[in-house]
């Protein structure tokens, strides 16, 4: 067993304490601090040394478990397994066995519902994309077909009106943002919403750009609150991630004014925006600011991530900086992804596709809903996407849940995980149900009850402990 590389953990912060610690040690894994093979102290070992209750530090393995940094042997303890940017074991230790037990039931958010995609309209996709000569050369900026997809799908799903020049390939909407960051003037400040989608906000500071948390409430991103002198404010207005409102008419517009007025661009990632299950989705920032607004699409959440693919429809002058940059250094999206897309809108199997996938996630949206009310609290969100919001009162108890649901074998996401600055914060569970099999989630819906239940008097009971 190693030696843990100095922790510290901040008791005044927002964030969960579970959330700091496997923060702190997949950062270690990372500069090779800690190093694959080696064997982790047990849960109560590592609690009394860093002066935490046992549930913090079974949260933080339980975390790093579900993402792979570390796997666990039955009877032998924990080990670090790292990724391939790790630097080699330093010890003898065989790798451990794989574990006997059944991966966790996943009801954390952003994963696509594989189970209505249909395999054989999936298969002649691939074909009709493989049917066709090999690229000679580079193409910066879309593959025509995928252009024209695009184009299609924007207008019949989302009501933006565009032509297929108007639309860029991606390789997804962090990605994007990615790109675009690199075009700001150094020492940009870019606005994100609080709490938001913690990828963005890693791809926009490794591309050296400095991060601003915006609140956000009921009605979404507070626009009142966006302060001046940003180069750029990211949003999800169509579905807000992780609070699951869309921004209202009025913010929508203020939005558009301001970013014209102040000279900013508006980065409109549209999550969920096909996925509405009660009425028509607002008017998207695109249509109402296209001189200020990149509008920004995935194909990950409505199909899968296999495919690779996003779009941006971007002002003429931000296109044609981006295909430059892409041509001067090389990088663009692969064509295959793009080519799959094609033939499944020109086949017309994305549009059934997409009415199963809104069939099916409504129906599971009333049962995660049921079940959550059985547990003594109620869901918050628009009838909307692939997740909801679980409001509880502090972090403490939503450490309790997260727990609590991993050793029944349910994999359960905090908000504090999707939290940007620092100070107090609201607490809750960000449950999402499309990744699971229908099967799956039923039996893991009881698991959350529970937790639910069990927490609602952990309060008045560990509320003096600090947790």
């Amino acid at each position: 067993m190693v030696d843990v590389p100095p922790v510290v953990l901040d008791r005044a912060s927002g964030t969960p304490l579970s959330v700091q610690l496997a923060d702190a040690l997949r950062t270690a894994t990372v500069e090779g601090t800690l190093r694959p093979g080696d064997r982790l102290p047990s849960t109560r070992e590592l609690a009394v040394a860093l002066r935490v209750s046992r549930t913090v530090t079974a949260a933080a393995y339980d975390q790093l478990l579900a993402e792979g940094w570390a796997a666990g042997r039955r009877g032998v303890g924990t080990f670090v397994v790292g990724t391939a940017t790790a630097a080699p074991a330093r010890s003898p230790v065989p790798p451990p066995a794989p574990r006997s037990t059944p991966p966790p039931i996943d009801l954390r958010a952003g994963a696509p519902c594989l189970e209505v995609l249909d395999r054989s309209a999936w298969r002649r996709a691939w074909r009709a994309a493989g049917d066709v000569r090999p690229d000679v050369g580079p193409e910066p900026a879309a593959d025509p077909g995928f252009q024209e997809a695009v184009t299609e799908h924007l207008l019949r799903h989302r009501g933006l009106a565009a032509v297929p020049d108007d639309v860029l390939a991606t390789a997804g909407t962090s990605a994007a943002v990615a790109e675009l960051a690199r075009l700001l003037p150094a020492g940009s400040r870019v606005g994100v919403e609080d709490p938001g989608y913690q990828r963005v906000v890693g791809a926009l500071r490794d591309a050296g750009v400095t991060v601003v948390p915006l609140p956000v409430d009921r009605d979404g991103l507070v626009v009142e609150a966006v302060p001046s002198g940003l180069a750029a404010v990211y949003c999800t207005p169509a579905h807000q991630y992780p609070l699951g409102r869309r921004l209202s008419a009025a913010r929508r517009q203020t939005l558009v004014a301001r970013a014209r007025a102040e000279g900013w661009w508006v980065l409109e990632d549209d999550y969920d925006g096909e996925l509405r299950y009660d009425v028509a989705p607002l008017p998207l920032l695109g249509a109402l600011g296209p001189d200020v607004t990149v509008h920004l699409g995935t194909s990950s959440k409505i199909v899968s991530p296999t495919l690779g693919v996003g779009w941006l429809v971007a002002p003429p002058e931000l296109r044609a900086a981006l295909v430059a940059r892409r041509t001067a250094t090389g990088t663009r999206p692969a064509r295959a992804g793009q080519r799959v897309f094609a033939a499944l809108a020109a086949s017309g199997d994305l549009a059934r596709h997409l009415r199963r996938l809104r069939r099916e996630l409504a129906a599971r949206r009333v049962q995660v809903v049921a079940a959550v009310a059985a547990g003594g609290v109620r869901a918050e969100g628009d009838p909307a996407g692939a997740h909801v919001l679980v409001p509880l009162p502090d972090p403490g108890v939503e450490e309790a849940v997260v727990v609590a649901a991993a050793e029944r074998g349910v994999a359960v996401d905090g908000l504090g995980r999707h939290r940007t600055g620092p100070g107090p914060h609201a607490a809750g569970l960000v449950l999402g149900f499309a990744a699971p099999a229908r099967a799956d989630l039923v039996r893991a819906l009881p698991v959350v009850t529970g937790a639910l239940r069990d927490a609602r008097a952990r309060p008045r009971q560990e509320g003096r402990t600090g947790l």
